[in-house]
């Protein structure tokens, strides 16, 4: 008994399987509250009305501004400076590494003398309080930066355990040593990492004397509780005893002898002086003068920053003390500026010094400006400084310029955008060698675009800012400073502004070769350029614009060329042929720059896929036979991008669609198209992408009534399945994807007119046969592609195919078969043949779940396609009996099966 086909009406089954539909007035998502007609006419941003059915806008929104509150509590302000605290000993550890050995100092050569400290019972005055003699004259020698800190870590170490011990005199004598370090600025690079270290043990004395004194307070002689101080304690309730060890504390930190060590130890205790006095206002005015008598400039800087780090201790936030502090330096720097007395002996290290002082500075004015945001008094702050609108000489008033930078740096925006004219004349009066000019005028500018400015004085700042601009002869001091006013010319419209830009750019470039700092900085301008306009055909137009592109090279051309590739390709179609010109000689730059032999790599990915993008995105419109030439220069140009060439088929299919649209006038066109493909198809990267694209390419030459062509591609396919070569790039394929291939495949062949000559079915046995003898083909994926052959040989044999090819002269095999019995038994032949491979293959399967589930996959395949006879039935509980020993027989798709079979 043979197997025979079922009889299907496809449009029946369509008909009977399609849902009812009802024609509505109302669309699902609308709202009763707002009408179709309103929410059409009602733009995005300028209706509050506008009702979203996705996000269900709140029509009782409340309309009220938000105003920010920028004022900030004494608790915040503390928080954030501890904070800055820790960000900054780790900044000067990072930022100012050293050698590995340095130079001795007759400071160091003290502390490096033996690795033990002896303690005799009794010490003389001058031991108590470290104030021994230094030689001067002792002779220098080098010393191992390693050794150096391995002895301050020592005698930290010794400082610690004498505390336990109860041996505060050792500890205090200890301490005086190591603060002695801070004296020495022999080396100025290795004066930050010894400041951290030293402040660290700082901190860590004065919190070991703050809690003796605070248990002293709170508990008797014979460990009785007296009282439990709270964070806000006063003085009066501290017990005599207690008041007279913090006292005694002072004292001994006093008769140190040493001014330097005297200050910083005083600082380490400071917060011990809520023992003594409630507002010690006395007190931190007398330090701040006493640090005025430190002479040099570097130890005075750092010894101030610590002041300000131990005033947050005391939970002293005062601006009056720390504006004291910034009018110190600026007084304490202005010699060292003009190297007025003694300070000649630094001009070589000049540029040093200044770097070693910028944190510093920074945190200083950090802690002065948050101190005056929680005062709400910044703009008075800085009239005290000299810095403030009021003051008449401000803006000829030449202020340091290390100064004005941080705190233009740390300045609240709306006085940075009300300010910006007098901000301006300070920094052309503040000219010197603290810190370079033009990265304050570059501050500026970038502290203006944070924000939006008032339009009415921006056009004569710039103005302003062009004139001192001018004034550095170099492209770039000249680039550096225009850079960060850029982005304030495109928001604001100022053309006029920009195409002078655009002018003075040219001409200091002209007959020049750009180093890679300017190429640095004329790429930044470039990318805010075309960050600002949507369109590529805006900036084009621009001044000058391609001719400043042709002054970059190397890294930063390569770089803007990118973002001009992204740019044209985002907006749709290229049809301009100018854009296209540019946009090619910018693809081709970046690929002679790429290596895309290294695909992995994410930048030459990207820049692969923006040439393809490109070359997918360019439209010429009416002009087919440009369009198809411009893609062949693309394949010899751009030979080395596998995606392109896969975007290279697509395209030339695209075309040829377009052309068959026009009428068959242009039928010698499409054929050169096809030809254009076929020929791109085979230098296309992966086996899969050639399946997919030879079938892509059949269907358009189907589309035209191209039988030759569409059988040709069609047999390509089947042979990319066969050719040897292949077979190991196929091994790692997809199971999912590949069968999905081949029934692409297959319901192409229902519209392909069969081959009388060559075999009605030659197709489905070289498919057949390919996967037969593949190697890569595992039993799954050919028990997939099996039921497709067997589905497919059931959709020909029908008396009317379920769907035809758009072109009318294209006869179906229904028509062109009709009648021809040879035909259909070809069909049952090569269906009997897949079917004896079919359950073989399910057996060969190792995994019982996936042999169970392909024989039920199996099963209801060949029970749609074939009527159940005796030998149909037979074969299908088979396929049944080897799902239940896999899956058990209460599984639900047996279940289903079943039912299916009517069993």
């Amino acid at each position: 008994m043979e197997f025979e086909f079922r009889r299907r009406d496809y449009r029946a089954e369509h008909e009977s399987q399609v849902l009812p539909r009802s024609r509505t007035l109302k669309h699902p998502l609308s709202s009763p509250l707002a009408s179709r007609q309103q929410q059409a006419k009602t733009v995005r941003g300028s209706d509050l009305d506008f009702f979203d059915p996705l996000r269900g806008l709140d029509l009782n929104a409340s309309e009220e501004e938000k105003v920010e509150d920028t004022s900030i509590s004494i608790e915040s302000v503390t928080q954030d400076l501890m904070k800055e605290w820790k960000s900054l000993k780790r900044i000067l550890m990072q930022r100012f590494p050293v050698s590995k050995v340095i130079s001795s100092s007759p400071v160091s050569n003290i502390i490096m003398k033996g690795s033990k400290v002896e303690n005799p019972p009794t010490l003389s005055h001058l031991e108590e309080t470290g104030s021994e003699q230094t030689s001067v004259e002792e002779t220098a020698k080098m010393i191992n930066q390693q050794d150096y800190l391995a002895k301050v870590y020592e005698l930290r170490d010794g400082i610690t355990s004498a505390w336990q011990a109860e041996d505060r005199v050792t500890s205090l004598k200890l301490s005086i040593k190591v603060t002695k370090l801070l004296m020495d600025t022999t080396v100025l690079q290795f004066y930050p990492t010894v400041f951290v270290i030293v402040t660290d043990m700082l901190d860590m004395l004065g919190d070991m004397v703050w809690e003796r004194i605070k248990e002293k307070a709170e508990h008797d002689v014979d460990g009785t509780v007296i009282c439990t101080l709270l964070n806000d304690f006063q003085a009066s309730d501290i017990c005599l005893e207690a008041r007279e060890t913090c006292y005694n504390w002072f004292c001994k930190v006093g008769s140190v002898r040493e001014l330097l060590p005297r200050i910083y130890l005083e600082l380490a205790i400071l917060p011990c002086w809520r023992f003594l006095v409630n507002q010690p206002l006395e007190v931190v005015d007398r330090l701040v003068m006493m640090v005025r008598g430190v002479a040099d400039p570097l130890a005075s800087l750092y010894c101030r920053l610590y002041m300000v780090h131990r005033m947050q201790k005391l939970g002293f936030c005062s601006s009056g003390y720390l504006i004291k502090c910034i009018k110190d330096i600026e007084d304490v720097l202005g010699p060292v500026i003009v190297d007025k007395d003694g300070y000649s002996y630094i001009t070589v290290d000049k540029k040093l010094l200044f770097s070693l002082m910028e944190p510093p500075i920074e945190y200083i004015t950090k802690c002065l400006l948050l101190v005056g945001r929680q005062e709400k008094n910044v703009l008075g702050i800085l009239e005290e400084l000299g810095f403030g609108r009021n003051n008449s000489q401000s803006s000829n008033t030449s202020h340091v310029s290390i100064l004005l930078h941080y705190l233009l740096k740390e300045l609240p925006f709306e006085l940075v955008s009300s300010q910006a004219m007098e901000i301006l004349r300070m920094i052309k009066c503040s000219n010197d060698c603290s810190f370079s000019q033009i990265l304050n005028y570059r501050l500026l500018g970038n502290r203006l675009c944070e924000g939006s400015s008032q339009a009415d004085f921006l056009s004569s700042l710039i103005s302003e800012v062009f004139q001192a601009a001018s004034q550095y002869q170099t492209l770039y001091d000249y680039l550096r400073i225009m850079d960060a006013y850029a982005d304030l010319l495109l928001q604001n419209k100022m053309e006029n502004h920009l195409d002078a830009l655009l002018d003075d750019i040219v001409t200091l470039a002209r007959d020049k070769f750009l180093s890679e700092a300017e190429q640095a900085s004329l790429q930044s301008i470039i990318l805010k350029l075309l960050s600002h306009f949507e369109d590529l055909e805006e900036v084009l137009p621009l001044n000058h614009f391609i001719e400043i592109l042709d002054l970059m090279s190397g890294t930063s051309k390569s770089s803007v060329n990118m973002h001009l590739l992204d740019m044209g390709t985002r907006n749709g179609c290229i049809c301009d042929s100018t854009t296209v010109q540019l946009l090619f000689e910018v693809s081709q730059a970046l690929y002679d720059t790429t290596d895309f032999i290294n695909i992995k790599d994410d930048n030459n990915r990207q820049t692969a896929h923006l040439i393809s993008r490109f070359a997918e995105m360019v439209d010429y419109g009416a002009e087919m036979e440009r369009h198809l030439m411009f893609l062949a220069e693309c394949r010899e140009t751009f030979n080395g991008i596998p995606e392109l060439k896969e975007t290279l088929v697509r395209s030339s299919n695209s075309l040829a669609v377009k052309a068959l649209k026009a009428g068959k006038k242009h039928i010698n066109f499409v054929k050169s198209c096809l030809a254009f493909s076929e020929v791109t198809i085979p230098s296309v990267s992966t086996p899969m992408k050639h399946l997919n694209l030879y079938l892509e390419t059949a269907e358009v030459a189907l589309l035209g009534g191209l039988i030759s062509h569409s059988d040709g591609l069609v047999m390509s396919s089947v042979e990319c399945l066969e050719n040897e070569s292949l077979r190991d790039g196929l091994k790692s394929m997809d199971v999912d994807s590949m069968a999905s291939v081949v029934c692409k495949l297959c319901s192409l062949l229902v519209m392909v007119p069969g081959n009388p000559e060559k075999g009605m079915v030659e197709i489905l046995k070289s498919i057949f046969s390919a996967t037969c003898s593949s190697s890569w083909a595992m039993p799954r994926l050919k028990v997939k592609i099996f039921c497709a052959i067997i589905t497919l040989s059931s959709t020909l044999f029908q008396d009317n195919l379920p769907y035809r090819s758009a072109n009318p002269e294209i006869i179906g095999n229904d028509l062109l078969f009709f009648g021809d019995h040879s035909y259909k038994k070809e069909l049952v032949s090569c269906t009997q043949l897949v079917l004896g491979e079919l359950v073989d293959t399910i057996e060969q399967e190792s995994s019982q779940i996936a042999r169970g589930n392909m024989a039920l996959e199996a099963c209801n395949c060949v029970s749609s396609a074939l009527i159940m006879n005796e030998k149909v039935s037979q074969l299908c509980f088979r396929l049944l009996e080897t799902a239940k020993g896999c899956l058990g027989a209460k599984d639900r798709y047996i279940e289903s099966t079943k039912k299916s079979l009517k069993l």
